[in-house]
């Protein structure tokens, strides 16, 4: 059998950097996808494939042991395998169309599909395992995941979420669509996370307030999201942008990108770590903005929000 798995990646609409400190965030899936098919071997390896290259482990080896890029997956079979008490390999093949590195969720996307995919081998896509074994995958890379990421793409949707009390899915007919402007500024989420508490423990007072400020924030956000208010949303959207900024997140760059879409659009902020990345901007359905996508110089891509979680298949 061959198994397949496709999950979305995903966006922050609000509360990047806070979240990490207790307070909401709101984050919601798009249409653009990881897609992991996987299939069990006779040999005793673990066989991983992938646009950043191809290795052959042997199943026994230490996780620690295995160079970072193929980390997550060999921990997934591994974890599996073990389980399972299965005797052989097992073959991973990786695809995406999301951007690496942008703050778009690949890594964790690519967690999910994996999770999914390999699990559906021995019979087992149960949405609370596939999500709690991505997000130990996902933090052999990135030890200080708060797992919202992988959260969002095995759900889809809109949610909510907090590290203490987990998620809640936010349940709207409604329709958002964004456009997201990628900066192609390399940044490591690892470092910038670091910055910002470094921020915070220089600054405890002011962190301390554009942490109640944004939890308001993150409130009101919901309010026009539920009922659909583009323009309140867009105008939340460019206040998280300035708190974004106080805690030092931004750059020249990303801060003339958001500038300049932000006269076009409902309004626009930086989405993910930041320090390069994305910026995402609201917009109406079907606004027209060829004329922005056709003379900027940075890569873009029209999203919406994808209601669907992961999906499985068989071959």
């Amino acid at each position: 059998m061959t198994s397949i798995s496709k999950a979305p990646g995903k966006i922050i609409l609000f509360g990047e950097h806070f979240v990490v400190h207790g307070n909401r965030a709101i984050l919601g899936a798009i249409d653009k996808y990881a897609t992991v098919t996987s299939e069990k071997t006779n040999t005793n390896n673990i066989l991983i494939s992938s646009s950043l290259g191809q290795a052959s482990i042997e199943k026994d080896e230490n996780v620690s042991n295995i160079e970072k890029k193929f980390r997550p997956f060999f921990y997934i079979a591994k974890e599996i395998i073990s389980k399972n008490n299965f005797e052989n390999g097992i073959s991973i093949k990786i695809e995406s169309d999301i951007p690496i590195g942008a703050g778009l969720g690949s890594s964790s996307a690519c967690c999910v599909a994996a999770a999914a995919s390999v699990s559906n081998l021995f019979n087992n896509t149960n949405e609370k395992e596939v999500l709690e074994l991505s997000i130990q995958a996902e933090k052999t890379i990135f030890p200080n995941s708060s797992g919202a990421d992988c959260t969002v793409s095995v759900h889809g949707g809109i949610i909510e979420y907090q590290k203490e009390k987990g998620f809640l899915k936010i349940e709207t007919e409604n329709e958002f669509n964004f456009l997201i402007i990628d900066s192609e500024q390399v940044h490591a989420t690892d470092k910038v996370v670091e910055q910002v508490k470094k921020f915070k423990d220089e600054n405890s007072d002011i962190f301390s307030e554009l942490c109640s400020e944004e939890e308001r924030l993150v409130t009101k956000a919901l309010e026009s999201m539920k009922s659909n208010d583009l323009e309140t949303m867009g105008k939340c959207m460019a206040q998280n942008q300035i708190y974004l900024e106080q805690i030092g997140v931004s750059n020249d760059i990303l801060l003339s990108i958001t500038k300049e879409i932000e006269q076009i659009t409902f309004g626009a902020k930086i989405t993910g770590a930041g320090g390069g990345g994305c910026i995402i901007a609201l917009t109406q359905k079907n606004n027209d903005l060829s004329e922005f996508m056709n003379t900027t110089k940075y890569q873009t891509h029209n999203v919406s929000i994808q209601k669907t979680g992961m999906q499985v298949f068989n071959r």
